[in-house]
């Protein structure tokens, strides 16, 4: 029996241009730091559904500021609705921008993995998992994390911590497994 794979997004590629409208109405490039910030974290969201995603979420508004202190801007994106992101802000409390209507092609162009809602309480579309991309100065992919489950994702104050390791100059830290692509 023969696997199937997917083409996955791999870390030191550039960053593909992504446009998403967020909830202020402004229409957003994902990958393109704003606030004065060079570099840009987005995080992506299964949607308004997934508890862990509103806990995760929230936790990332108490870091928020350790993240911009090191000069990544944040940004979080699902393939929601403006009306489901509207009913998501009910248990959310964040101040990053969040954007939606992420298609399934762009899913794809971002090498996620996608589900189907298990019902109609669930979603009523296609959706995808988690993942969480850094992009540096240069556009390219610092890190990338990809997963299938909605319980594995990085942990924040880590991520946090390394971004600032990752910064320092005098660290000079490359970009991590590109052994195959370089």
């Amino acid at each position: 029996m023969q696997a199937n794979y997917n083409p996955k997004i791999i870390a030191g590629a550039t960053f593909p241009n992504i446009e998403v409208p967020t909830y202020n109405g402004d229409m957003t490039l994902l990958g393109k730091p704003k606030n004065g910030h060079d570099w840009k974290m987005v995080v992506v969201y299964r949607g308004q559904h997934c508890p862990i995603c509103t806990k995760y979420l929230n936790q990332l508004e108490t870091l928020k500021s350790v993240f911009n202190e090191t000069g990544v801007d944040v940004i979080a994106v699902s393939g929601d609705s403006k009306e489901q992101v509207e009913s998501h802000l009910e248990k959310i409390n964040v101040s990053f921008p969040i954007a939606y209507d992420l298609t399934v092609e762009q899913m794809k162009m971002l090498g996620l993995y996608i589900s189907n809602p298990r019902s109609e309480k669930e979603t009523d579309h296609p959706f995808a998992e988690p993942g969480l991309f850094v992009i540096n100065t240069e556009g390219k992919i610092q890190i990338v994390d990809i997963s299938n489950a909605p319980f594995t994702r990085p942990e924040l104050e880590a991520l946090a911590n390394g971004l600032a390791f990752i910064r320092n100059p005098e660290n000079n830290y490359p970009i991590r497994g590109t052994h195959d692509y370089a």
